[in-house]
């Protein structure tokens, strides 16, 4: 066929209207979004029907960079502080220490059943060492499913912050497979700059994303969230620029926005979460494209060996040990161990290795590529049976509501009540973006005089306002009172 632009987008859209198709099959199926989008491009690529040609690793790896973007940002925005708080270093533990047991281990059983070369198998054990949080938590939503105790958080956050320890690691293992000559000081201060400078950026742009966002003024709330998607990416590349890790750089930024109050945030989150949607469908569906299922058939055997090496080995001893310092229950350990569920962030890690021009570097992407299949295909159709048999499942009557839950809703309050503002008030003058309003109510309404006014996060408070105020509940509710600094005892109904 030949490629005009007319074609390029009829094919384009037709692959993601049958990847949605297909995703909307898999959520009654239980099987993850991601095999599917995987399996339209293969489909549609050299492995099967030859739709489409597509080769290139460069592009494949540049799609796959932004793609990360949008979803860490997306995750680190969706991520409430006040969840993650009690779990923070078991979080922060597992997806740094974790990451890297995991990588050693995986790469130590890859050194034993292949002919890989020491670095070479250290090289794969990097690239599969993270987690995929859209993947595990797919299956989760649409069976409408919750964990006991603090395991979602504790899964959300792992998932969502193991990917810059992962790239970090491939960088590093690539170096040295390519570099032989690379010091062991070299790696220390790639390790150390790439961590550093990504932590600081990453906070110092969160800071300074907050205050462009609430300041800048645009004449348009559609406007916002490309202002947030501008500062996203110019986190991430400023900080790649300068030498730090700008995968956290981005989800320590969208962490921090997420927690904030900012204008229009409502807005923003809706965009971020249907954008993370699209880009992971992209995706996948392009990492589909780029291999070749017959390529793969050679590997399988040692792709076998390798993957049950990770899930049965290299990744339940890098939860234990990792974890051992924290009181928990072990089957509580061993169901995070088996949320080990690998995702498209190893296939796009392994395009780094191609485009380095390494000389096993086909052999690293398809093995690759065959232990997501693996992990997917048993891993993420068991999450729910075994979440069952190690009794860590909450019954669907005290299914926990996250803050994110909360938000995504049309209809939010079970509680309402009008505020009359005096003249006096110390929040006259005051935009509602500096409130710091709980994120469980908010102003619906304002009456003006004669007028209604619709506010929005840069609405400023005037004398004699009357504000209509909606929250999920009472402590919701009397925190509002406290933001505005009236007496809740004057309210009660």
């Amino acid at each position: 066929m030949n490629f005009t632009t007319e074609n390029f987008l009829l094919i384009g859209s037709l692959l993601l209207f049958i990847s949605l198709i297909a995703g909307k099959t898999s959520f009654r199926l239980g099987v993850p979004t991601l095999i599917f989008f995987l399996f339209v491009g293969m489909l549609a690529g050299t492995s099967f029907s030859g739709l489409v040609v597509f080769n290139d690793a460069v592009t494949a790896q540049f799609i796959g960079v932004v793609a990360l973007n949008f979803i860490l940002f997306a995750g680190g925005f969706e991520t409430n502080w006040i969840s993650i708080k009690p779990i923070i270093r078991h979080g922060i533990t597992l997806s740094t220490l974790g990451v890297v047991l995991t990588a050693l281990f995986s790469g130590f059983i890859t050194w034993l059943v292949t002919d890989f070369s020491f670095t070479e198998s250290f090289l794969i054990g990097s690239i599969i060492s993270s987690t995929d949080a859209a993947a595990v938590f797919s299956i989760l939503r649409s069976k409408n499913l919750a964990l006991k105790g603090n395991l979602r958080p504790t899964l959300e956050l792992e998932s969502g912050s193991n990917d810059p320890m992962a790239y970090l690691l491939t960088i590093i293992f690539l170096g040295l497979a390519t570099s032989p000559s690379l010091t062991f000081w070299e790696v220390v201060k790639l390790f150390l700059s790439q961590i550093i400078i990504g932590v600081g950026m990453g906070v110092g742009f969160g800071y300074a994303s907050k205050y462009i966002i609430n300041n800048i003024k645009l004449e348009y709330e559609g406007l916002y969230p490309v202002l947030a998607i501008t500062l996203m990416l110019l986190t991430f590349s400023l900080t790649d620029f300068i030498g730090g890790n700008g995968f956290m750089a981005v989800y320590l930024s969208a962490i921090f926005l997420g927690n904030s109050h900012l204008i229009h945030k409502k807005t923003i989150l809706k965009m971020f979460d249907g954008l993370a949607w699209l880009m992971q469908i992209i995706l996948f569906i392009t990492l589909g494209l780029l291999v070749n299922a017959g390529e793969i058939i050679p590997h399988i055997g040692n792709g076998l060996l390798i993957a049950f090496g990770l899930m049965f080995v290299a990744r339940p001893l890098s939860v234990f040990i990792s974890l051992s310092p924290y009181r928990m229950k072990n089957r509580e350990r061993w169901y995070i161990a088996w949320v080990g569920l690998r995702g498209a962030v190893p296939i796009v890690f392994a395009t780094y290795p191609l485009i380095a021009g390494m000389a096993k570097a086909q052999e690293i992407f398809n093995i690759v590529f065959f232990i997501t299949l693996t992990s997917v295909l048993i891993q993420g159709t068991s999450l729910i049976r075994v979440a069952k048999w190690f009794r860590v499942l909450l019954p669907q009557r005290v299914k926990q509501i996250t803050p994110v839950d909360v938000m995504l809703r049309e209809n939010i309050s079970t509680e309402m009540v009008e505020v009359d503002i005096p003249d006096d008030s110390c929040v006259v003058g005051k935009r509602i973006v500096d409130l710091n309003f709980p994120e469980k109510s908010l102003i619906v309404l304002i009456q003006r005089n004669d007028r209604y006014i619709s506010p929005t996060g840069s609405t400023v408070i005037e004398p004699n306002d009357k504000l209509i105020i909606v929250a999920e509940d009472k402590t919701s509710l009397r925190e509002s009172f406290s933001c505005l600094s009236v007496d809740a005892n004057a309210y009660q109904r």
